[in-house]
């Protein structure tokens, strides 16, 4: 199910998208017997402080889940894939298109997601501490960025929350493509993005402030 509207102005920040996106979710998800057991999971860095938003307009804990985007070596900001891990969960996604197209073998790929996964490893003990990872199986869950362009990110979180055996799973962006919108709306159970322009080039034009969120405002948020 996938929830558009026709929103035109441009966020202040996260935390006002957090905002918006959170009274949407909660006037669409109202009732449903399905979230009694609701956990939210932000996608670090800008995630974070949009998924803070959520879980507090919906009185529900927040966790991070980790995803990498694996870039080619000679490009990094080109994504060949896509990792993601929560706990003991991983998972992989493949970009097929750039694979074929730079004829990446196999083993360079593999190597790199190896290498994106220690950083992840090394991230959740920063961002975490001793805590453990909340529970997943059989909660209801929404997994939350601060937008959404090509997807490849998305696609690794969303498998990785799949393989969990979470309950039902909502998606939720401020703002997002309308192409992988729709895409992405099949792999999940609702789908919630309030602005989606026709003319989307990338996540930033939605907000005034797009700023890096720092390592520290992440631990802080987590940490309650």
């Amino acid at each position: 199910m996938l929830h558009p509207s026709g929103r035109q102005r441009r966020y202040l920040d996260r935390v006002e998208a957090g905002t918006v996106l959170a009274d949407q979710l909660a006037q669409q998800l109202a009732g449903d017997p399905a979230l009694d057991r609701l956990l939210v999971l932000g996608l670090p860095r800008g995630g974070i402080p949009v998924a803070d938003r959520v879980a507090r307009k919906l009185g529900a804990p927040l966790d991070v889940l980790l995803v990498r985007k694996v870039g080619l070596p000679e490009q990094p900001e080109l994504a060949m894939g896509a990792v993601a891990a929560i706990g003991d969960q991983t998972a992989v996604v493949r970009n097929e298109p750039v694979l074929r197209q730079r004829r990446v073998p196999p083993a360079e790929f593999a190597a790199a997601c190896r290498v994106e996964l220690e950083i992840m490893h090394r991230q959740a003990l920063r961002y975490r501490g001793a805590r453990e990872p909340l529970e997943l199986a059989a909660r209801s869950v929404i997994v939350v960025d601060d937008g959404l362009a090509t997807g490849a990110t998305m696609r690794a979180a969303v498998a990785t929350l799949r393989a969990t055996g979470v309950g039902p799973l909502v998606l939720a962006v401020p703002i997002g493509s309308p192409r992988t919108c729709q895409a992405l709306a099949g792999l999940v159970d609702t789908l919630v993005c309030p602005w989606q322009p026709p003319d989307f080039g990338s996540v930033s034009q939605g907000y005034q402030d797009f700023g890096q969120v720092s390592e520290a405002t992440v631990i802080r948020i987590l940490a309650g």
